[in-house]
């Protein structure tokens, strides 16, 4: 199967095509972020990513593609500390004890179907 390559957006184009942007199919955007189709088309389906509709056709420009890799672009979580204060020694504090919470009741299971059908009779 033939991998589509995505030109850079910088590439100079013809005269004629600089102003028509190029719009690639989820297959081909698919391929450079090597996901599925199906994840393209159903993201963009639920409008979780940026797309252009053609018809009943998705199809996606260069920006869109950019702006879906910073959308999923993962961050770490918290900054890491410097290695001294790590290892200082926090000062003990009293933590608070949480609220008293309500006492959970216990759930029970529902009768099945068939042991519910009997108590009314069957129409046959």
């Amino acid at each position: 199967m033939r991998q589509p390559a995505i030109p850079p957006a910088s590439t100079p184009a013809p005269h004629s095509e600089a102003a028509l942007p190029r719009l690639y199919v989820p297959e081909e955007v698919a391929a450079v972020l090597g996901c599925s189709a199906w994840w393209v088309k159903d993201r963009a389906r639920r409008r979780l990513i940026p797309f252009t509709r053609v018809g009943r056709a998705y199809r996606f420009t260069g920006e869109h593609l950019a702006e879906i890799i910073r959308m999923n672009e993962a961050r770490p979580a918290s900054p890491q500390q410097h290695p001294a204060a790590a290892r200082a020694p926090k000062p003990s504090t009293p933590q608070p004890s949480p609220p008293s919470a309500v006492p959970a009741s216990r759930l029970r299971a529902r009768p099945p179907r068939r042991a519910r059908q009997g108590q009314f009779g069957t129409a046959a």
